[in-house]
């Protein structure tokens, strides 16, 4: 798991047009996921850095603003990922597609990720701020678009959306947390593939009685069952990324 951003900061000294700012937010995120908000302070962050805390002050008027731009940055970085998902064919491979890229993130940036489940409590905030609450909205907003457009496919069964869109995010958090806590004695190849499991088995459990059907029948086939698969479980647009999902799902009965 990588110490920071984009590595260690502390060689430079000098300020440049093209990164100041991004080393500035990189550090701080990093000074501040290490010391928490009550140990953050424009000075110690300056020390870090080898400038001054008044160069710092000429970009950010306070500690407080600066922190907000980390977790703005870390939102932004957050949507750009699942925007891949939009690439899909349809919309279970869109589902599908940014469920991985979700993870691709928390793996790759995970101390954006961690301060972005973290800056709520250590500002003390009571709600969004203003400049973030659009962007978290927007991410909100996206997951219901994913589940949504599966239960018009008929991929999902017709629930409340907001509810199966949390499920999945509850149980995609807790892996993902629960694994950068050291939690799960895994390695990085392992837990993407328990990952994939687990949120298969949650379709499973949400996913229409065709998908299900489907999903089981190329289970049946990976584990080597013999005979042809019935007619009525041929592959369909919306459940054509059903294989891909669930490959490694194990029979646990």
């Amino acid at each position: 798991m990588e110490g920071g951003l984009t590595g260690s900061l502390r060689r430079f000294t000098v300020f440049t047009m093209s990164d100041t700012r991004d080393r500035i937010l990189t550090c701080a995120c990093d000074l501040y996921l290490d010391d928490g908000f009550d140990g953050f302070s424009m000075r110690k962050l300056a020390r870090a850095m080898g400038v001054t805390a008044p160069a710092l002050y000429r970009h950010f008027e306070s500690k407080e603003q600066l922190l907000l731009e980390v977790v703005g940055e870390g939102y932004k970085v957050f949507i750009q990922y699942l925007h891949r998902g939009l690439s899909g064919a349809d919309p279970l491979d869109r589902f599908r597609l940014a469920g991985s890229a979700y993870l691709d993130f928390a793996l790759e940036h995970p101390r954006y990720y961690e301060i972005l489940y973290s800056y709520i409590q250590f500002l003390g905030l009571d709600e969004l701020p203003p400049e973030i609450e659009p962007l978290a909205a927007g991410i909100h907003q996206f997951w219901l678009d994913r589940v949504r457009e599966c239960m018009d496919a008929g991929v999902l069964r017709p629930e409340d959306p907001e509810a199966i869109s949390r499920t999945f995010w509850a149980l995609s958090h807790g892996f993902i947390t629960i694994y950068q806590r050291c939690m799960l004695p895994l390695e990085e190849d392992e837990f993407k593939a328990e990952f994939m499991r687990a949120g298969a088995r949650l379709l499973m459990g949400v996913g229409s009685d065709e998908l299900v059907s489907q999903m089981e029948a190329e289970r049946a086939v990976e584990d080597g069952a013999e005979g042809p698969v019935s007619a009525d479980l041929d592959e369909t647009s919306e459940t054509r990324g059903a294989s891909s999902l669930v490959g490694e799902v194990v029979d646990e009965s």
